[in-house]
């Protein structure tokens, strides 16, 4: 279409994935009448209405939805032209978009990023924490290079490198100290903590536990595996953390900490990208560094 520009595809991209003008204009670092001004002019260049714009927010139009597609296939297309050239170029080098779950972020992060800039000095990491559901689709919209998730996520179009896996363990109130480890069966009459709906250590644990989420006081729910700790300290209940999050979260808290017997309850912690991402050596380069970082 002439005079259709990547900007205005762009701007429209953001634009339909805030559902909001101002917080959209800001993404872009522009101000709000010339990011409106721009959707105009898209929409004049297509002859109809792509938005709806209501008191509150934006609603994409039937016809604006078939264009975000397309945008988003453009713009993801654009993007990997220019780490085609990246890849060819030796030493990785430039932005880096990595994206990391909560309940690995605060207790690996600096190892990877210790471990990065001594390898790709030249790199500039730029880091999105969020929940696995949340990475998944930022990366195949484009919106970052590779996640750090557990897997497995079994999406045809990513690929999956494991890093290490890791046991979970019971964290109960420090009197519980000297008491047997519950087994699955006990777990199930206690009050578990846990992280609120979206986080995918919430659905590992109600797995091991078998916990009826319908059951009257069996749950509650916690915004960090930190608030849980300080919940159970408190007195409110059991909770399971992974081992990765033991020394920094029982710190401050009166709690007792257990491993399970036998087959305990775990997690394969790794790395995912889109296939399609021409960087793709270079990021199974960077997950065995990560790999070996963990290891020392």
């Amino acid at each position: 279409m002439i005079g259709l520009t990547l900007k205005q595809l762009k701007y429209f991209e953001a634009l339909a994935r805030h559902r909001h003008f101002g917080r959209a204009a800001d993404d872009c670092s522009i101000s709000q009448p010339a990011l409106s001004l721009q959707i105009k002019e898209l929409e004049g260049m297509f002859g109809t209405a792509l938005i709806e714009r209501r008191a509150r927010d934006i609603r994409l139009t039937p016809v604006g939805e078939r264009l975000l597609g397309k945008a988003r296939h453009i713009l993801l297309a654009v993007e990997e032209l220019d780490d085609v050239v990246r890849a060819s170029k030796g030493p990785l080098a430039g932005r880096l978009r990595l994206g990391i779950i909560p309940t690995v972020a605060p207790y690996f992060l600096p190892t990877i990023i210790a471990a990065l800039s001594r390898r790709f000095p030249e790199l500039d990491l730029n880091l999105r924490e969020a929940v696995t559901q949340s990475l998944i689709e930022d990366l195949q919209e484009g919106h970052i290079d590779l996640a750090v998730v557990a897997l497995p996520i079994s999406e045809p179009s990513l690929t999956e490198f494991s890093l290490f896996e890791e046991d979970f363990v019971l964290v109960r109130m420090s009197q519980d100290a000297d008491k047997p480890v519950p087994s699955r069966k006990s777990l199930q009459t206690m009050r578990l903590l846990l992280l609120q709906e979206g986080h995918c250590f919430r659905d590992q644990a109600l797995s091991f536990c078998a916990v009826e989420e319908s059951r009257p006081g069996a749950l509650m729910e916690g915004s960090s595996l930190s608030t849980l700790v300080q919940m159970v300290g408190a007195g409110m209940g059991v909770t399971l953390i992974p081992e990765m999050a033991v020394e920094m979260e029982t710190r401050s808290a009166d709690v007792a900490i257990a491993k399970f017997p036998g087959a305990r309850p775990s997690r394969t912690i790794g790395m995912v990208w889109r296939k399609t991402n021409p960087l793709s050596d270079q990021l199974m380069q960077i997950g065995a560094i990560i790999r070996a970082a963990r290891q020392v």
